[in-house]
C-alpha cells in the first residue's frame, strides 16, 4: 500500500511534469510575438543581443514596433486587443501602470534568469538596461566633480542645460544641496525648489529630448549639461563623469489580459535577456547595460568604466526610486509647472 505522502509526493511530481510539458507545448505552437520598444539604437540592440538567439532556440519570430508609451499600454487593456506581449517601460511609467491595473505578473519560473541586479527583477517588471543622468562639458572645459560644482556657477562659470522633467531634474537639485544619494527618496520637494532656485538664472535650455545635450555642449550653447549617459560617452568632442550619476532602469512588462501561450513564449525572450553574454552583445549598439553583476568580466577593460554597472560606476551614483516617484507624480508635476511658470 502507498503511504499518504508517498501519494501526494507522486501526485506533485505528475503535476509539475503536466505544467511543463504544457508549458512547452503552448510555447511549441507561437510562431510569431510582437514587442513595443522605444526603436532606434536601442531596439537594434534588442534585435542583435537578444532576439536573435531567442528565434535561433524557439523558431518563435520576434516582431519589434515602436516607439512605445504608456498611453499604447493602456490602450491595449482597455481595449481588450492586446497586440504586444512584451512592452518597454521606463521605471515610472512601470510603477504607474501597476497602480492602474495594466500589467500581469511575470513568470519567474519560466523565465528562470542569469544572476539579476534586485532592482531589475521585479513581479511585474523585467529591467532589461539601466541608463544615467550624468553631467557633462565639453573637452577642455573645467571639469566637475559633484552637483555642488554644477550649481556653483562662480567657480565654474557658464550657461547650463537641465531636464524639463522633475524626476530627474529634481534629485540633481538635492544632491547640489548635500543630500547624501541613498538619503535621497522621499524626495524633500521644499529643499529641491530652493536649491533649483539658486541655479535658474543660468539655465538656458530645460532640454526634453536626449539629443538636445549633446548639441548644445558641442555648439558651446551651454558650458554643462545633465545629459543621458549613451548620449555622451561615446562622443569624442565631451567629457562627464558618473560621479553622483542618477541611475534608472528601463523595464519589460506583460499587459494585462495577454494570450497565455504568448506569455509563454515571450519567457524564453526574457531569459535571453538576463544573460550576460548577450547584454555584452548589446553594448556594441547602444552604451548602456543591463542587469547582469557579472558584465565586468566580459566587458572589454579600455571601456568599462564607459557603463552605468560597471562596479566602479554603479558605486558612486544614486538609484532613483520609481514608485516614490509614481505615487507622487501629480504632485510632482503640478510643483514643476509652478516653477516654471516663474522662469
Amino acid at each position: 500500500m502507498v503511504s499518504l505522502n508517498r501519494f501526494m509526493s507522486l501526485i506533485k511530481g505528475v503535476t509539475s511534469v503536466s505544467f511543463v510539458v504544457a508549458s512547452t507545448m503552448a510555447t511549441a505552437q507561437v510562431k510569431e510575438i510582437r514587442i513595443l520598444e522605444s526603436g532606434g539604437p536601442s531596439g537594434e540592440s534588442i534585435e542583435a543581443a537578444y532576439i536573435k538567439p531567442f528565434t535561433a532556440k524557439t523558431g518563435v519570430k520576434v516582431i519589434r514596433e515602436s516607439p512605445t508609451s504608456l498611453g499604447k499600454l493602456q490602450a491595449m487593456v482597455q481595449s481588450k486587443n492586446i497586440t504586444n506581449v512584451l512592452v518597454e517601460l521606463g521605471s515610472t511609467n512601470l510603477f504607474l501602470a501597476r497602480a492602474t491595473g495594466l500589467l500581469e505578473p511575470l513568470d519567474w519560473d519560466k523565465i528562470d534568469p542569469d544572476p539579476m541586479f534586485p532592482e531589475a527583477k521585479i513581479e511585474d517588471g523585467f529591467g532589461y538596461q539601466y541608463f544615467s543622468t550624468v553631467m557633462a562639458w565639453p573637452q577642455g572645459t573645467k571639469k566637475l566633480n559633484s552637483w555642488a560644482d554644477f550649481w556653483n556657477i562662480k567657480d565654474f562659470p557658464g550657461k547650463r542645460a537641465l531636464p524639463d522633467y522633475p524626476a530627474y531634474t529634481l534629485p540633481l537639485a538635492l544632491l547640489a544641496d548635500g543630500v547624501e544619494p541613498e538619503k535621497l527618496y522621499p524626495l524633500d520637494l521644499e529643499r529641491a525648489f530652493k536649491s533649483l532656485e539658486k541655479i535658474k538664472d543660468s539655465v538656458a535650455v530645460w532640454w526634453q529630448a536626449g539629443a538636445q545635450p549633446p548639441q548644445l555642449l558641442e555648439d558651446k550653447e551651454v558650458q554643462y549639461a545633465a545629459a543621458w549617459s549613451g548620449r555622451i560617452v561615446d562622443n569624442p568632442k565631451l567629457d562627464y563623469t558618473y560621479q553622483q550619476g542618477l541611475l534608472q532602469v528601463s523595464y519589460f512588462a506583460v499587459p494585462k489580459g495577454v494570450d497565455p501561450a504568448q506569455k509563454a513564449a515571450a519567457m524564453g525572450l526574457l531569459h535571453e535577456m538576463s544573460k550576460a553574454e548577450n547584454q555584452i552583445v548589446a553594448t556594441q549598439t547602444v552604451p548602456y547595460t543591463g542587469a547582469s553583476p557579472d558584465i565586468q568580466d566580459k566587458l572589454p577593460a579600455d571601456r568599462l568604466n564607459q557603463y552605468p554597472t560597471s562596479p566602479d560606476n554603479k558605486a558612486i551614483q544614486a538609484l532613483a526610486d520609481p514608485s516614490w516617484t509614481a505615487s507622487n507624480a501629480k504632485e510632482l508635476e503640478r510643483r514643476w509647472q509652478a516653477f516654471k511658470l516663474g522662469l
